[in-house]
């Protein structure tokens, strides 16, 4: 990555601080680890789809979990953030399950904890272990280019990558994940450049813990109070209550980022807007918005203040309508955290996701290809 080191840098810790609360922090990883195994041992544990692993590399892997002949492949990148199974937390309101109810041939892409042997692991390297991927996965059963699709950072290096190598997906489908990191227009951006201390080292793993307290302190209100509210609201609603128990549990399994990935995307994307404004360099190549060429469909939850709809819109402005399409989600209760609604939400499954599969279809048609009717999805809205 060409990092430009000119533009003045926030301080950070002192190094002997920094170790310390290095330290305190990867221990708080293993404690919130162990609570959320205590919490597991009360019924809360995933309940995951099977799958088989066939391909992987030093900090990355990818998941199968196609059982019958399927025709079209989408290609999930999931958040280098915790772990991925909120993409199939349990058979209800499991997004896994619901592309495979639809016919697609569904991969994820896993990233692995980082160790001291990954902590150099970038954005590019996350956009070569996308490409390895759909390398893989390229030709399915109609002879089709995979559908690239990610929620959150997940989503941000999907299409960071696509802004790469366009020609190598079919479409890209963004489930609350923010391209544009403007000042001023996110209170929550704003406070997390702040609070994330800069530069942050590569030379070690960074404990997933600073990242969520930091998140936290950058957003007690979507953190902590509405949280708090979303358990009071769910609490007379048994299913609701057992959704919001698992995601508590997946928000308490950390694992730790690789270093330079934690600081590329603090400096490069949330404290420079790179992307957005266009100066992103990857391995020697400039990208921004412009670059995306394959149909884009953004799923934007209206009420979440981590992937608000100023942090995609501008993308929108830039790309036009007939290549950009927003969804508007409202959100709900019972999902625990907002960010996540779209994943785990009841109303979503029942909503949102036959709208995806819609415009999943209507890129079929806009080709001219012969496809199954998905199976989970409803009439065209």
């Amino acid at each position: 990555m060409g990092n430009d080191h000119s533009k003045p840098k926030v301080k950070g810790w002192p190094a002997s601080e920094a170790t310390l609360r290095h330290l305190q922090f990867s221990v708080m990883d293993v404690f919130r680890r162990m609570q959320g195994d205590v919490l597991g041992s009360f019924g809360f544990e995933p309940v995951e789809s099977s799958y088989r692993v066939i391909a992987s590399g030093l900090y990355w892997r990818l998941r199968d979990y196609d059982t019958v002949d399927r025709s079209r492949s989408v290609l999930i990148v999931a958040a280098p953030i915790k772990r991925p199974y909120i993409w199939d937390l349990m058979p209800s309101v499991s997004a896994i399950r619901r592309c495979l109810a639809a016919g697609l041939h569904v991969h994820l892409l896993e990233w692995l904890p980082a160790s001291e042997k990954t902590c150099n692991v970038g954005i590019a390297e996350c956009a070569e272990a996308i490409s390895a991927a759909l390398h893989t996965v390229r030709v399915g059963a109609d002879n089709r280019k995979p559908i690239l699709m990610g929620h959150s950072l997940g989503g941000t290096l999907a299409a960071i990558y696509a802004a790469t190598a366009s020609e190598t997906v079919d479409a890209l489908v963004l489930l609350g994940a923010p391209l544009c990191f403007r000042p001023g227009d996110s209170p929550f951006r704003d406070a997390l450049v702040e609070l994330v201390p800069a530069p942050v080292s590569d030379s070690d793993p960074f404990p997933g813990s600073i990242l969520s307290q930091a998140s936290a302190a950058a957003s007690p209100e979507t953190f902590i109070w509405s949280r708090f509210m979303d358990a009071v609201l769910s609490a007379a609603d048994r299913a609701a209550m057992d959704i919001y128990a698992r995601v508590e549990r997946w928000a308490l399994d950390e694992v730790a980022l690789p270093g330079k990935l934690v600081s590329e995307i603090v400096e490069l994307l949330y404290r420079e807007n790179r992307f957005c404004r266009g100066i992103l360099n990857i391995e020697g190549r400039t990208i921004g918005p412009e670059n995306l060429s394959a149909p884009t469909l953004a799923i934007v939850n209206m009420v979440d203040s981590v992937a608000p709809l100023h942090s995609i819109s501008p993308i929108g402005e830039t790309l036009g309508p007939q290549k950009f399409h927003v969804i508007e989600y409202p959100g709900e209760k019972g999902v625990c955290l907002q960010h996540l609604g779209i994943l785990v939400g009841r109303h979503a499954h029942a909503l949102i996701w036959p709208q995806i599969f819609d415009w999943i279809e209507s890129q079929n048609e806009r080709t001219g290809v012969v496809h199954m009717s998905p199976a989970g999805a409803t009439g065209r809205q």
